[in-house]
C-alpha cells in the first residue's frame, strides 16, 4: 500500500499508509494521544477519528483540551436532543441538527412545539446524558439507510444529494436511537456537562422558501454548569444590547415590512454614524493614494458572466429583464472597477491604481436567513481595488493592514488575524500562488503579528488575509480582509506596459476596511451599547434649559459657539430632571445644563452620560475641548474627567 504525507501543525511531517485514520495517525505520534482523540481536522475541516485519510494532507488532532472539542460536545448535545425529542414525539421527523458557534440547532417537522414544551424536552434531555449512553459509530448499507429513511423526505433527500455514491453510509447509535451523520461525536453522552434548550424559530428546508417550513429548536452545550450560567449572562447582556432594539430606541434605522425584506431604511441619526464613519475611511483613503469611484447599481448580465460572478452568484442575484436584455444588480463592485481600469492604457509606471467606492451592492439571501443588519439583501461596501505591478504586492498590503489597524484600534475592537492559503479549486499557477502566499506571509511577519494559516480557505482566486474582531461581550466577527486575485485580470485581459515594453498582466488586490457599512454599524452599535464615542454620535450635545425664559441663552450657544457640532436643545416644557433622564436614555455624550445663572455668568453646567456634573464651566474651554476630543476620535468622553 503506498503512502502519504500528513503535515501536523508544528510543521512536522510524518508518513503513514494510504488510508490511515485520524486516530491510527495519532497512535504513530503517542499512545496518549491515539487514547484521547476524540476527532480531528483534516485541511480545515472537523472529521470523525475513524476517517481514513487518502491523500497527502494537513492534520490537527482533538483532544477535550482542544478549542474543537466543544463544536464535537454541541453536536452530540443535538443528537440527545432528538432522541429527547422522538421519546417523547414518536411522529417527530428530523431534519439537520448541526453544531454553531453558540450552540446546536435541530430542524424537525412533524410535531407542534411551542416554548412550553422545551422544559420537558430539556428535562429528559438531562436523564439522557445522566445515562451515559456511548455514542458508538456504525456503518450501514445504503440500501438499509433507504428503508430506515423511508418515510423521511429529508434525510433520504441527504442520501441522495450529499452522501452520493457513499456506499456504506455512517450513524451515530445511543441506546435505542440512531441518526444519519458523518460526526465526529464524543465518547458517550455523559461527557455532556450542562445542555439548555434557547428558543424556537421557524426555517425552510435547505433555507429555500419554495421548500417546506420546519421547526428550529436552538440549544446549547457546555462542558460545565459554570461555563453555560456564563454563557447565559452573555447572552442576556447581548439581548439588552441587540442593535435591532437599540435601533428602533435610539431611531437610528428600520427594516419596514411595506418596503420589503433586508432592505434597511436609515433614520437621520443613523444616517449621521453612517456619514462619519464614511468620512473616516474616505480621508484615509485620499491620503493613501486612493481616488474615488462611482459604478451603478446594475449592469448588463455579460459583464457578470466575463468576471465569473454570475457562473458563481446568479442565484443570489437579483435579475431583471430590460427591453430584452438580462440585467443584474450588482453583488460586488469589483467588475465595475476592473473595467473602469481596462478603459486606459497603463504603464508600469503608472501601477499601483487604487479605486474607492462606498458601493451598493445586493444579494438574494433567503428570507430565514436575514437578520437584522448582520444579513441584508442591499448594503454597502467601503470597497478598495488595487492594480498592481508584482513586486508592488507586499508593500501595498502593508499599507492596507496599516489602514485596517488604524480603524479597529479607533474603536477598540481587539482582533485576530489569518492567512488563508490555496483551496482545492482555484486558478493560476503553481509559481504565482507559492509567491503570493509567501509575500503575505513576510506582510505579516514583518508586522510581527501572530496569525493562524487556515489551510485551503483563499478564495478561488488568490490567497487572502482575513480579520476577525471581538466585541465588547467577547462575540466574534468577520472583519476585514485583503485578498490578492490573479483571476480577475485574467478575464477582463487587464494588462499594462512593462520596462520591456511588453504587456504584462497586474495584480489585483480587494480590500475593505469596514466590510459592509451595515455589519459594521450593527457591531458597533452593540459593542457601544448605543453609547457611540463623541466624534460618532449622532447628537453630540443636548442643551437643557431650565426653563422656557432660558431658551434664548440655549440658542445662542447652539448656533454661535457649538454651530460646529451636532447638538439638540430640549425646549420642551419638563422638568428638568425629565430632560436629564430623556438625554441619558437617548445616550447623548454631554448635556450642558443652562438656567439663570449661567445666563448671567456666561457658562454651562456640563453633565455627561455617566452622571458626572460639573458647574461653572467657560464655554470657551468646552468648545476646546471638545474639537480636541473630536480630533482625537476618543472612545468615551473625557471632559469631566479632568
Amino acid at each position: 500500500m503506498s503512502e502519504i504525507v500528513v503535515t501536523l501543525p508544528d510543521g512536522s511531517e510524518l508518513r503513514v499508509e494510504e488510508g490511515s485514520t485520524v486516530q491510527d495517525v495519532a497512535y504513530e505520534i503517542g499512545p496518549g494521544l491515539g487514547d484521547d482523540t476524540v476527532a480531528g481536522v483534516v485541511d480545515g475541516e472537523l472529521v470523525d477519528k475513524a476517517t481514513p485519510l487518502a491523500a497527502d494532507c494537513d492534520l490537527v488532532i482533538v483532544t477535550d483540551r482542544s478549542d474543537e472539542y466543544l463544536r464535537v460536545l454541541r453536536h452530540s448535545a443535538a443528537h440527545v436532543f432528538a432522541q429527547a425529542l422522538q421519546r417523547l414525539y414518536p411522529d417527530a421527523k428530523l431534519a439537520i441538527g448541526p453544531p454553531t458557534d453558540e450552540g446546536f440547532y435541530y430542524d424537525v417537522t412533524g410535531v407542534d412545539l411551542d416554548s412550553d414544551d422545551l422544559v420537558e424536552i430539556e428535562s429528559e434531555m438531562r436523564e439522557i446524558v445522566e445515562a451515559d449512553y456511548p455514542i458508538e459509530r456504525v456503518e450501514r448499507p445504503r440500501e438499509e439507510a433507504l428503508d430506515i429513511f423511508a418515510d423521511n423526505s429529508y434525510k433520504r433527500e441527504i442520501l441522495e444529494e450529499e452522501a452520493a455514491g457513499e456506499d456504506p453510509v455512517s450513524f451515530y447509535v445511543q441506546d435505542d436511537w440512531q441518526d444519519l451523520c458523518r460526526g465526529p461525536h464524543v465518547e458517550s453522552t455523559g461527557e455532556i456537562g450542562a445542555v439548555e434548550l434557547l428558543n424556537i424559530a421557524s426555517a425552510y428546508w435547505r433555507g429555500d422558501e419554495e421548500n417546506e417550513q420546519l421547526t428550529r429548536v436552538y440549544g446549547t452545550a457546555f462542558e460545565s454548569e459554570a461555563d453555560l450560567e456564563d454563557f447565559l449572562e452573555r447572552r442576556e447582556k447581548a439581548q439588552e444590547r441587540d442593535h435591532r432594539k437599540l435601533g428602533r430606541e435610539l431611531n437610528l434605522f428600520s427594516i419596514a415590512e411595506v418596503t420589503g425584506p433586508g432592505l434597511p431604511l436609515y433614520h437621520p441619526p443613523g444616517k449621521r454614524i453612517l456619514r462619519q464613519l464614511q468620512s473616516f475611511v474616505d480621508e484615509m483613503n485620499l491620503d493613501a493614494g486612493y481616488e474615488p469611484t462611482e459604478t451603478p447599481h446594475l449592469f448588463r448580465t455579460e459583464l457578470w458572466k466575463k468576471s465569473g460572478h454570475y457562473e458563481n452568484y446568479v442565484d443570489d442575484m437579483f435579475l431583471l429583464d430590460v427591453n430584452d436584455e438580462e440585467y443584474g444588480l450588482k453583488p460586488m463592485n469589483c467588475p465595475g472597477h476592473a473595467t473602469i481600469y481596462d478603459e486606459q492604457s497603463w504603464s508600469y509606471r503608472d501601477l499601483p491604481v487604487k479605486y474607492f467606492e462606498n458601493g451598493k451592492v445586493y444579494r438574494k439571501e433567503q428570507r430565514g436567513e436575514l437578520s437584522g443588519l448582520s444579513r441584508v439583501w442591499a448594503f454597502t461596501i467601503d470597497d478598495g481595488h488595487l492594480f498592481v505591478r508584482p513586486d508592488q504586492i507586499e508593500a501595498e498590503v502593508t499599507q492596507i493592514m496599516d489602514m485596517i489597524f488604524e480603524v479597529l484600534d479607533t474603536f477598540g475592537l481587539e482582533y485576530e488575524v489569518a492567512l488563508a492559503t490555496r483551496p482545492e479549486k482555484s486558478v493560476g499557477s503553481d509559481e504565482i500562488w507559492e509567491k503570493a502566499e509567501s509575500q503575505l506571509r513576510d506582510v505579516l511577519d514583518a508586522q510581527k503579528m501572530e496569525y493562524d494559516v487556515e489551510a485551503g480557505d483563499g478564495a478561488f482566486y488568490g490567497p487572502k488575509i482575513d480579520f476577525a474582531f471581538t466585541d465588547a461581550l467577547g462575540r466574534k466577527w468577520d472583519g476585514p480582509t485583503v485578498q490578492l486575485d490573479f483571476n480577475m485580470p485574467e478575464r477582463f485581459d487587464l494588462t499594462y506596459t512593462g520596462e520591456d515594453n511588453e504587456d504584462h498582466q497586474p495584480v489585483m488586490i480587494h480590500r475593505a476596511l469596514y466590510g459592509s457599512y451595515e455589519r459594521f454599524f450593527m457591531v458597533l452599535i452593540e459593542h457601544f451599547n448605543g453609547k457611540f464615542p463623541f466624534w460618532l454620535a449622532p447628537e453630540q450635545v443636548r442643551i437643557l434649559p431650565i426653563s422656557d425664559d432660558n431658551v434664548g441663552y440655549a440658542k445662542q450657544l447652539a448656533h454661535r459657539y457649538l454651530d460646529e457640532f451636532r447638538v439638540e436643545i430640549e425646549d420642551r416644557s419638563w422638568t428638568l430632571g425629565r430632560k436629564i433622564r430623556e438625554a441619558q436614555t437617548d445616550r447623548v455624550p454631554y448635556m450642558l445644563i443652562v438656567g439663570d445663572d449661567e445666563e448671567e455668568q456666561g457658562t454651562v453646567s456640563v453633565r455627561d452620560r455617566k452622571e458626572r456634573e460639573r458647574k461653572d464651566v467657560a464655554v470657551e474651554d468646552l468648545r476646546a475641548h471638545l474639537h480636541e476630543e473630536a480630533a482625537e476620535q476618543r472612545i468615551e468622553p473625557d471632559f469631566l474627567d479632568e
